[in-house]
């Protein structure tokens, strides 16, 4: 992992609001269907070489609390979905968490690490709780950036 600054990035996607307890309920659980809409809905739309991200903002308090979700790119615009959303990851300091492997695990087993990460108790980072995402960087590569102070 390492700590880089960031610049602000634009993205167009489709949005969710959540809290984490109701994403361990498969019947309240928003995250996973919002993914399977962009599946389905935008990366047809996908040219070129886009960057695919899922963006985590707006945090009502901490981990505990409700936040947005969105599954996004940079390749999309407004004008392709009426459904879209812009969200913009906000400039600043993230501290950056790496893996290769089979998707979704891989994703799952990351969010573990920064979970414990941000738990452990001699922990030298705070989360800013601004934004959060993840960048898929290709079939089996996957960067979860997390907002830090």
């Amino acid at each position: 992992m390492e700590v880089r600054e960031l610049e602000s990035l634009d993205l167009v996607g489709f949005y969710t609001r959540t809290k984490n307890a109701d994403e361990a309920d498969p019947q309240k659980a928003k995250i996973a269907p919002i993914w399977n809409k962009f599946g389905a809905e935008a990366a047809p739309k996908l040219r070129g070489n886009p960057k695919v991200f899922g963006v985590y903002s707006n945090y009502e308090s901490d981990h505990t609390g409700l936040f947005d979700v969105y599954a996004c790119s940079d390749m999309l615009s407004m004008d392709m979905s009426e459904e879209f959303k812009e969200i913009q990851i906000q400039p600043g300091k993230y501290l950056i968490f790496s893996a290769k492997g089979d998707m979704p695990q891989v994703v799952i087993d990351l969010w573990s690490e920064v979970w414990g990460y941000f738990t452990a108790e001699d922990c030298p980072h705070k989360r800013a709780f601004t934004t959060d995402f993840e960048q898929y960087v290709d079939g089996n590569e996957v960067q979860i950036a997390i907002g830090i102070k």
